[in-house]
């Protein structure tokens, strides 16, 4: 596997987390990379974390990593505003290291906030 930060998604991420206003969204602590080598067929991006006890070992607040794999790039700017809302929606309003799942981070959800980030940027 290569990572690479990936300061366009970057970017994209931040219009995204701001438009929409979601402020629990520490933006200095969520980074975008891209990787590259994975095996599986399905996974189009991910988000991580590390665990509370980490965080406490490294004297250090929850971190997020939003990880995209090779396939996000051959989908359309659409889609891919879609995986970027689908992905930030798994960190929680806490934000401190967990995360929600997909209960919560479903296709009804990110829909409607991809429908509202396009209106906003109208």
């Amino acid at each position: 596997m290569k990572y690479i930060l990936a300061r366009d998604l970057q970017e994209r991420m931040v219009e995204i987390v701001r438009t929409l206003g979601m402020q629990h969204i520490d933006l200095s602590r969520v980074v975008c990379v891209r990787s590259y080598g994975s095996s599986t067929r399905l996974t189009i991006a991910r988000c991580h974390t590390i665990g509370k006890v980490m965080q406490i070992a490294m004297k250090m607040p929850a971190h997020y990593a939003i990880e995209f794999l090779e396939k996000f790039d051959k989908l359309s700017s659409e889609e891919q505003d879609k995986s970027i809302i689908h992905e930030l929606l798994h960190i929680p309003k806490a934000f401190g290291g967990g995360f929600r799942q997909h209960d919560f981070v479903c296709d009804e959800n990110v829909e409607r906030l991809h429908r509202h980030f396009v209106n906003l940027r109208r």
